[in-house]
């Protein structure tokens, strides 16, 4: 694991274009999250589709978990916080999902999922992102990959923050995956009193802040805990500057927009209608897991 840190400083610094509460809801069979990334904001946060947030120390609110349901035309990112989360897919892939570990799914021409909490009492808390994949790709084999909390890729920037490097790189140390097409990039910090972090960003990336412990600031502006920053797109901004006055953690999430047209139904997300009545019809009629065993 590379962590050889390269100091790479922010000359000019994105703005904060504007704060978004998240939605409560439920999904699967019940478990209460809160959808941060909603389906309006999609195109503004291309490649990214959706990101939820979850967390309770009430086993009501997610011990039902989420049985057998479908996905295809993108890849899920389910970084575990805290609790153990048990994985299985129609592809035969399984795995157990533990405190600070991340699966990493790509869906590609589809796949039947199901992902069931293995506690039954303590806190659940984690993360689901969900990324795009370009039209070229959306009927890729599936793939999958669990990575424990220690095959993650970890660092201390200067300034002092801690840094999980899930996906891309930053400052050097590269992250546990890359993809060419989407370029995504996907951080944990950790920021203690006092420190300030800088990642620099591609101008033509799209990218936002979600805050989940404390208060960060960013060029002037608070964003507490529990709000999306998405970040202005300026083609002469190379990157964010972070700073905390008080114990802070948030993920830093951008990417490479595909610029395609998105097409949802769902758990699926293909570019056209009849590529969405296509995949209805394959799972109605067994096709869609079945094609990938």
């Amino acid at each position: 694991m590379n962590t050889t840190v390269t100091r790479t400083p922010v000359e000019t610094p994105r703005r904060v274009e504007r704060l978004v509460a998240g939605q409560a809801t439920s999904d699967g069979a019940g478990v209460k999250l809160t959808r941060v990334l909603t389906q309006n904001l999609q195109h503004r946060l291309d490649p990214f589709l959706m990101l939820d947030a979850f967390g309770s120390d009430n086993p009501d609110d997610y011990i039902a978990g989420f049985p057998d349901h479908p996905h295809r035309g993108f890849e899920t990112i389910t970084y575990m916080i805290a609790g153990r989360m048990r994985h299985r897919d129609s592809a035969g892939h399984e795995g157990l999902l533990e405190n600070g570990g991340v699966q990493w799914m790509t869906a590609g021409r589809g796949v039947i999922h199901s992902e069931i909490p293995q506690q039954e009492d303590g806190v659940m808390e984690g993360f689901q992102l969900w990324l795009n994949l370009p039209a070229r790709d959306k009927m890729c084999a599936p793939w999958y990959r669990d990575f424990k909390a220690a095959e993650l890729p970890r660092f201390v920037a200067p300034g002092g923050a801690t840094v999980t490097v899930i996906a891309g790189a930053s400052h050097g140390v590269a992250g546990a995956v890359t993809r060419d097409a989407t370029a995504p990039l996907v951080l944990d910090v950790h920021l203690p009193a006092g420190a300030r972090f800088e990642q620099t960003l591609a101008a033509a990336h799209n990218a936002f802040i979600y805050v989940y412990r404390g208060e960060a600031t960013i060029g002037g502006r608070a964003v507490p805990a529990q709000r999306m920053a998405i970040l202005a797109n300026d083609a002469q901004a190379d990157g964010v500057v972070v700073e905390a006055a008080a114990d802070t953690r948030l993920l830093l999430i951008a990417g490479q927009p595909l610029n395609e047209p998105i097409a949802q139904y769902g758990p699926f997300v293909m570019n056209t209608h009849q590529q969405i009545f296509e995949a209805v019809n394959d799972f109605r009629d067994g096709r869609l897991g079945a094609a990938v065993a």
